[in-house]
């Protein structure tokens, strides 16, 4: 887990329909454990994908969600908030609301189109819409093999736009043990581009910094 450093950043995270709900899950956890604030936005396909690769059932309304979440992470009270699909009131449903960073993980292929072409009709849409016309840090984590074209120009273009496109795939130069080895590499990089500080994955190079051997 990370350590808590006593930051009080907010941190934006959503939940899309790809594969890979792990990912958010673990993020969230490790952001909650960092001390951050953590406005959560839930895709209706994320609850089917989260049921179906983990053991959490999410319930279907947000104040049930934030009870949830808040058990899974042992977040503190109030620390974790979760927000309507259209609750369009939500803090990032604005470039007037608090400025946060926004992680969309995993992140569907529908919802880099949305984004790519400025759709907005749920939350998860708008707030990324927001990110973007505010220049705010947007990390996408995309998770899906083989990509089309349409998937490739989609990120090229969010890219030249500003956001940062974080595939889920992990390295292994780190000699995984565990499919949780391989999760919390690429949270570690997430945890990096938001520049809260991590003790999952050592530094590259750190080893011989250190004077170890490696292996």
């Amino acid at each position: 887990m990370t350590e808590d450093h006593g930051t009080s950043r907010t941190i934006n995270l959503a939940f899309t329909g790809a594969s890979g709900a792990q990912y958010g899950l673990r993020l969230l956890q490790c952001l909650v454990a960092a001390g951050c604030q953590v406005n959560v936005m839930v895709s209706k396909a994320a609850q089917v994908v989260i049921a179906t690769e983990t053991d959490l059932k999410l319930p279907g309304t947000p104040p049930a969600m934030v009870e949830t979440f808040t058990a899974y992470t042992s977040a503190e009270p109030g620390q974790i908030r979760v927000f309507g699909r259209e609750d369009w009131f939500a803090p990032p449903a604005s470039g007037s609301g608090e400025k946060a960073p926004l992680v969309i993980c995993p992140c569907s292929t529908g919802t880099l189109s949305a984004l790519a072409t400025g759709a907005s009709n749920n939350l998860i849409e708008r707030a990324g819409d927001v990110a973007l016309k505010e220049r705010r840090p947007l990390i996408l984590v995309p998770r899906e093999a083989p990509l089309s074209e349409v998937h490739l120009q989609n990120m090229l273009t969010l890219t030249r736009m500003g956001a940062v496109i974080l595939p889920a795939s992990p390295g292994f130069y780190h000699k995984p043990e565990s499919v949780q080895d391989l999760v919390d590499f690429i949270v570690a990089r997430l945890l990096d581009h938001l520049d809260i500080p991590q003790d999952l994955m050592p530094r590259w190079g750190q080893a011989r910094a250190e004077g170890k051997r490696p292996g």
